[in-house]
């Protein structure tokens, strides 16, 4: 659709959003949000009638898109019927939308504890684990995000941490296996990923075995680059926690519900972890809605033992009713194939195509409806596009890159030196084709800024 320009409802939304509005993750008075109009499928709009492909997906969320039919409608049925309930009772909704997602997590994760989003699942997870062990320790990777909330943030393992970072949050972070930045000076996949199983292990000889509740893992770390493990490293973390007892915990809050073109990531790796959180994709963001899904070893410490912990909103009948249609479409109109084939024809040949031609690109990596560009000054040497963590003039090679995308009509996810290809895991060939088209010319802009 061609939207309408409605620019005194535009002028009256940016003016109290900026009267009132106090946002994530920002400096107040040094922000410029875009008033947005309206959304649907893979594009929204602002209120001077401007479309955006959206290759971010919201927040990586949208994996079916924005407004689809079949999930406005579940919402809006579910409205007529039973607005809210509260967690204590058995609603039709939440069981259904329970039973859909057991269906589909990997081995015996059964049982499903519903949270508000995947900050709140990460942290119900690591109090089921130190409950479920009476240990205190949770090891989690640098180059990792969990979440804002106080323990998920105290988890993640890039700068989102350091001001918040209280110290006495009993986290030990660690390194993971990333060949292209590798911290264990390997030359080849194999490499990396005995030299990060053999690091983490010391890790927790040195800390303790007796003293560690869990690892904290995201199957394929999202907003810190995609970076897919090597084979036989989740496969390899799941001995580890066998050995010392450990919870084996996966966050697929982002690489979940068709993301990796298989519903979940660990599918990729034929692991089962102890816990998995969830949230995003499993009702495409409609709702708040996430969640742990719990093995039966870990349900039966509380069988007959109180789990000391609950959500006002947990399962809310809206939220799981959008997840039970999310996840019907998904299935009837085979989304999570068309992640995956596009992912193989379209994206991947596409984005090493341009990494030929562009040197800012240093590497190509994903799969599905998952892909990162990292951006480097120097393609031999690896040096980033912008410093770590780089804000202000700094960080300008990457805000030219990200305004030459906008310019073009592509909203781009772009996270330090990197850029992400993330758009609705049932975009079109012909929109995604679009997309990468508008990549390319914003690419011309990074190159500008190599050495």
């Amino acid at each position: 659709m061609t939207p309408e320009p409605h620019l005194q409802a535009g002028a009256a939304v940016k003016a109290a959003d900026r009267a009132h509005v106090f946002h994530s993750w920002s400096a107040q008075e040094l922000i410029d949000p875009l008033a947005v109009a309206g959304a649907e499928g893979s594009y929204f709009w602002d209120y001077e009638g401007k479309r955006y492909l959206d290759l971010a997906s919201g927040l990586v969320y949208t994996n079916i898109g924005y407004q689809h039919p079949k999930v406005v409608a579940a919402i809006q049925e579910q409205a007529a019927k039973m607005t809210t309930f509260a967690p204590a009772f058995a609603v039709e909704a939440r069981s259904e939308a329970a039973r859909l997602i057991a269906e589909r997590t990997p081995g015996d994760l059964d049982k499903i504890f519903f949270t508000n989003g995947g900050a709140d699942a990460v942290e119900h997870a690591v109090r089921m684990a130190r409950l479920h062990t009476g240990r205190p320790k949770v090891l989690s990777a640098y180059r990792s995000y969990h979440g804002g909330t106080q323990q998920a943030i105290n988890l993640t393992g890039d700068p989102r941490r350091w001001a918040s970072d209280s110290g006495t949050a009993g986290v030990v972070h660690f390194w993971g296996p990333f060949l292209y930045l590798s911290r264990f000076y390997a030359e080849t996949e194999e490499q990396e990923c005995a030299r990060a199983l053999e690091h983490l292990e010391t890790t927790i000889a040195f800390e303790g075995p007796a003293s560690v509740a869990a690892i904290v893992l995201e199957t394929v770390p999202g907003t810190a680059g995609i970076m897919m493990p090597p084979a036989g490293y989740l496969a390899g973390v799941r001995e580890i926690c066998d050995k010392y007892g450990i919870v084996f915990v996966l966050d697929e809050v982002m690489a979940g519900f068709g993301r990796t073109g298989t519903w979940f990531a660990a599918d990729l790796y034929d692991v089962v972890p102890d816990l998995m959180t969830f949230a995003k994709g499993v009702n495409s963001g409609y709702v708040p809605l996430g969640g742990v899904a719990i093995s039966a070893k870990i349900a039966e410490t509380f069988a007959e033992r109180p789990y000391p912990g609950g959500l006002t909103y947990s399962g809310h009948p809206l939220a799981c009713a959008a997840a039970v249609a999310t996840i019907n479409v998904m299935a009837e109109e085979g989304i999570v194939e068309h992640a995956a084939r596009l992912g193989a024809e379209v994206v991947e040949p596409a984005l090493r195509e341009l990494a030929e031609r562009h040197p800012s690109v240093g590497e190509v990596r994903g799969t599905g409806m998952f892909w990162a560009l990292d951006l480097v000054k120097n393609r031999e040497t690896r040096e980033p596009l912008v410093p770590y963590n780089a804000t202000g003039q700094a960080a300008t090679p990457m805000s030219a890159f990200a305004a030459s995308a906008k310019s073009h009509g592509v909203w781009p996810f772009v996270n330090m030196n990197r850029t992400h290809v993330v758009p609705p895991c049932n975009i079109s060939e012909a929109e995604l084709k679009e997309g990468l088209a508008v990549l390319d010319t914003a690419l011309s802009v990074a190159d500008e800024y190599t050495e």
